[in-house]
Protein backbone atom coordinates (compact mmCIF):
# COMPACT_ATOMS: atom_id res chain seq x y z
CA UNK A 1 0.00 0.00 0.00
CA UNK A 2 1.32 3.28 -0.59
CA UNK A 3 2.23 5.91 1.60
CA UNK A 4 0.20 8.53 0.53
CA UNK A 5 -2.91 5.91 0.92
CA UNK A 6 -2.12 5.02 4.28
CA UNK A 7 -1.91 8.46 5.19
CA UNK A 8 -5.44 8.89 4.24
CA UNK A 9 -6.86 5.80 5.64
CA UNK A 10 -5.24 6.38 8.59
CA UNK A 11 -7.06 10.04 8.80
CA UNK A 12 -10.51 9.08 7.31
CA UNK A 13 -11.09 5.52 7.83
CA UNK A 14 -9.23 3.46 10.27
CA UNK A 15 -11.66 4.59 13.22
CA UNK A 16 -13.76 2.35 11.86
CA UNK A 17 -12.50 0.40 9.86
CA UNK A 18 -9.56 -1.47 11.44
CA UNK A 19 -8.64 -2.69 14.65
CA UNK A 20 -7.06 0.48 15.77
CA UNK A 21 -10.01 2.65 16.68
CA UNK A 22 -9.03 5.76 18.23
CA UNK A 23 -11.75 6.91 20.93
CA UNK A 24 -12.26 10.25 21.38
CA UNK A 25 -11.94 11.75 25.35
CA UNK A 26 -15.98 11.91 24.54
CA UNK A 27 -16.61 8.51 24.27
CA UNK A 28 -16.32 8.18 27.64
CA UNK A 29 -19.53 9.90 28.04
CA UNK A 30 -23.06 8.03 28.05
CA UNK A 31 -25.17 7.33 25.72
CA UNK A 32 -22.02 8.40 23.41
CA UNK A 33 -19.73 5.15 24.12
CA UNK A 34 -23.06 2.91 23.60
CA UNK A 35 -23.59 4.64 19.85
CA UNK A 36 -20.07 4.62 19.36
CA UNK A 37 -18.88 1.29 20.08
CA UNK A 38 -21.88 0.29 17.67
CA UNK A 39 -20.79 2.34 15.11
CA UNK A 40 -17.04 0.77 14.89
CA UNK A 41 -18.61 -2.35 15.46
CA UNK A 42 -20.84 -1.67 12.02
CA UNK A 43 -17.78 0.15 10.25
CA UNK A 44 -15.80 -3.23 11.44
CA UNK A 45 -17.88 -5.60 10.08
CA UNK A 46 -18.55 -4.07 6.85
CA UNK A 47 -14.86 -3.40 6.53
CA UNK A 48 -11.90 -4.03 8.33
CA UNK A 49 -9.00 -3.59 6.28
CA UNK A 50 -6.44 -5.21 9.15
CA UNK A 51 -8.43 -8.57 7.96
CA UNK A 52 -8.95 -7.46 4.43
CA UNK A 53 -6.70 -10.27 3.03
CA UNK A 54 -7.99 -12.73 5.31
CA UNK A 55 -11.15 -12.90 3.44
CA UNK A 56 -11.98 -14.62 -0.01
CA UNK A 57 -11.39 -12.67 -3.06
CA UNK A 58 -14.85 -11.79 -3.80
CA UNK A 59 -15.26 -10.01 -0.67
CA UNK A 60 -11.73 -8.27 -1.32
CA UNK A 61 -12.85 -7.53 -5.27
CA UNK A 62 -16.05 -6.09 -3.85
CA UNK A 63 -15.18 -4.21 -1.04
CA UNK A 64 -12.54 -2.40 -3.79
CA UNK A 65 -15.86 -1.49 -5.69
CA UNK A 66 -17.43 -0.43 -3.27
CA UNK A 67 -14.63 1.82 -2.16
CA UNK A 68 -14.57 3.17 -5.58
CA UNK A 69 -18.41 3.65 -4.65
CA UNK A 70 -18.85 5.64 -2.00
CA UNK A 71 -15.87 7.33 -1.84
CA UNK A 72 -17.41 9.04 -5.47
CA UNK A 73 -20.61 9.71 -4.25
CA UNK A 74 -19.19 11.36 -0.61
CA UNK A 75 -20.95 8.93 1.39
CA UNK A 76 -17.46 7.79 3.40
CA UNK A 77 -16.50 8.65 5.36
CA UNK A 78 -19.73 10.04 7.17
CA UNK A 79 -20.72 13.20 7.45
CA UNK A 80 -21.30 12.13 11.53
CA UNK A 81 -17.93 11.37 11.51
CA UNK A 82 -16.28 14.30 9.44
CA UNK A 83 -18.36 16.73 11.94
CA UNK A 84 -16.37 15.71 14.64
CA UNK A 85 -12.95 15.08 12.72
CA UNK A 86 -12.83 17.94 10.41
CA UNK A 87 -9.45 16.44 9.31
CA UNK A 88 -11.28 13.35 7.98
CA UNK A 89 -12.96 15.69 5.34
CA UNK A 90 -11.39 14.25 2.12
CA UNK A 91 -10.00 16.67 -0.27
CA UNK A 92 -10.54 15.74 -4.41
CA UNK A 93 -6.66 14.56 -4.44
CA UNK A 94 -6.98 12.18 -1.92
CA UNK A 95 -10.89 10.97 -3.06
CA UNK A 96 -9.10 10.30 -6.50
CA UNK A 97 -6.18 8.63 -4.84
CA UNK A 98 -8.63 6.13 -2.88
CA UNK A 99 -10.43 5.19 -6.15
CA UNK A 100 -6.95 5.14 -8.16
CA UNK A 101 -5.70 2.96 -5.70
CA UNK A 102 -9.04 0.45 -4.95
CA UNK A 103 -9.38 0.13 -8.87
CA UNK A 104 -5.75 -0.99 -8.93
CA UNK A 105 -6.14 -3.22 -6.21
CA UNK A 106 -9.36 -4.35 -8.48
CA UNK A 107 -7.21 -4.92 -11.18
CA UNK A 108 -4.78 -6.77 -9.34
CA UNK A 109 -7.03 -9.37 -8.81
CA UNK A 110 -8.62 -9.74 -12.39
CA UNK A 111 -5.31 -10.00 -14.11
CA UNK A 112 -4.49 -12.86 -11.23
CA UNK A 113 -7.82 -14.68 -10.88
CA UNK A 114 -10.12 -16.04 -13.01
CA UNK A 115 -13.17 -13.29 -13.09
CA UNK A 116 -15.60 -16.04 -11.84
CA UNK A 117 -13.87 -16.29 -8.59
CA UNK A 118 -14.15 -12.38 -8.18
CA UNK A 119 -17.95 -11.98 -9.10
CA UNK A 120 -21.22 -13.63 -7.68
CA UNK A 121 -22.80 -14.88 -10.49
CA UNK A 122 -27.06 -13.52 -9.86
Amino acid sequence: MPDEVKIILAKACNDCHSNNTNYPWYTRIQPVDWWMNQHVKDGKKELNFDEYTNKNLRFQYHKMEEIIEMVKEGEMPLNSYTWAHKEAKLTESEKNKLIDWSDMIRHTLEARYPIDSLLRKK
